[in-house]
């Protein structure tokens, strides 16, 4: 199989996050009802999704922490081409999303600071990696299956809805430069898009046993995002008041750092505010 990732993450998102870390902590470890499905494959059915705009993706290379993280794992994200199965697709993908949770996981474990956050930081990276090598054997189990949507069709309910799932991305915060903050800060919408994604294969998927795991996505994940709203409530701002600020003298958008460098946008120094 062909080891993939990511088709729609290349939507127009303009904040980023992720990057692969090593840790010193543990490593996790990294039936079968097969799918009913409609149509053969037409020759032309590989190809990126509908609404895909590369052109809002920020690949800079200055970016740092999870900027950085992000940036690498979006460009893995454009390489994918849909197959035009709901499922096979969605395991693709589903992968490749959570190989950048896995990712943010790690740097968290590398350089963050905070015991509660660390701890999520582990237990998702555990079971993240786990259900990446499920997702993997079904993935492989479904190479070559029969198509039942149209990828490269706006209209379609399931591109739509994969779509959808990942606008939220777009509405994140800024990136502080403070990895456990932007860690609880990033990790909220990346979770919800996998949310979303997991219930697009609940409304559209064939799998039986993907179906299954999607909805454990869904459980699983509901509750972390809350235990990080918890957390940014208890600590929002705590940790990266008293750091410097610096910013593009011609006030780009998504330039705020707390660290020196240059605009992602202009390209200019960014200048210290406080």
């Amino acid at each position: 199989m062909k080891k993939s990732a990511f088709f729609l993450a290349s939507l127009c998102i303009s904040t980023g996050l992720l990057s692969s870390c090593g840790d010193g902590n543990k490593a996790a470890e990294t039936s079968t009802t097969t799918a009913t499905t409609e149509t053969t494959a037409p020759a032309d059915s590989a190809g990126s999704m509908a609404g895909m705009d590369h052109s809002g993706m920020r690949h800079d290379a200055s970016a740092s922490g999870m900027m950085a993280v992000m940036n690498t794992m979006m460009k893995n994200m454009e390489a994918f081409k849909p197959a035009g199965n709901t499922d096979h697709d969605f395991a693709h993908m589903m992968m490749a999303h959570h190989q950048g949770a896995v990712d943010m996981s790690a740097l968290e474990l590398k350089e963050g600071k905070d015991a509660t956050l660390r701890a999520m930081a582990q237990k998702i990276s555990d079971d993240q990696q786990k259900e990446i090598k499920d997702l993997e054997a079904i993935a492989t189990r479904l190479d070559g299956a029969p198509t039942n949507y149209k990828p490269q069709d706006p209209a379609d309910p399931f591109t739509s809805k994969m779509k959808s799932s990942m606008d939220g991305m777009m509405k994140m915060g800024q990136p502080t430069g403070n990895v456990d903050q932007d860690y609880a800060l990033m990790m909220v919408p990346h979770h919800q898009s996998a949310i979303d994604m997991a219930k697009a294969e609940l409304a559209h998927g064939r799998d039986t046993k993907l179906k299954e795991m999607a909805q454990g996505m869904i459980d699983a994940q509901q509750k972390e995002i809350q235990q990080f709203k918890d957390w940014q409530a208890k600590n929002g701002g705590k940790m990266s008041s008293s750091a410097a600020v610096y910013e593009c003298p011609m006030g780009c958008e998504g330039s705020r750092s707390n660290k020196p460098g240059k605009c992602p946008t202009c390209e200019m120094t960014l200048e210290k505010k406080a």
